[in-house]
Formats: C-alpha cells, sequence, structure tokens
C-alpha cells in the first residue's frame, strides 16, 4: 500500500519533517517515491510547504494519508 506519511529530518531535538509518498514496507526514513512538501513545526506558526497538485493526484491514485498529514493537508486545503 502506497501511504502519504512524514520523514523525520534535522538534528536530535530539532525536527524538521518532509512530506513523502513511500511504500507501507519501507522504514519511516527509508526509500519514498515522491517527496510532496515539508512541515516545520518548531515555527510559530508551524510552516507548511504542499505540491497541493502533486498531492491529490496521489489520493486519487489510491495512497493513504497518515493521521498527522491527514491533518496538516486539510489545514492546507488539500482534502
Amino acid at each position: 500500500m502506497v501511504k502519504i506519511r512524514l520523514r523525520r529530518m534535522g538534528a536530535k531535538k530539532a525536527p524538521y519533517y518532509r512530506i513523502v509518498v513511500a511504500d507501507s514496507r519501507f522504514p519511516r526514513d527509508g526509500r519514498f517515491i515522491e517527496e510532496i512538501g515539508s512541515y516545520d513545526p518548531r515555527k510559530e506558526p508551524a510552516a507548511v510547504t504542499i505540491d497541493a497538485e502533486r498531492a491529490s493526484s496521489w489520493l486519487k491514485s489510491g495512497a493513504q494519508p497518515t493521521e498527522t498529514v491527514r491533518a496538516i493537508l486539510k489545514k492546507a486545503g488539500v482534502l
């Protein structure tokens, strides 16, 4: 199954996430198919950049977002 999920980046105790499309069998920070955005929770307000066109394309293709990514996509107006 293809999932849209967060990939953790950044230093220890300074997380920065990339929103990626990946096969659910791959590890969290492992191989992925495509990067469609980023999420920085440390900024106020949290910085979110999403390629809405690619995200909606993947959702139409059957990719399932995780709960966190679903909330981010709703705030960005993709869902």
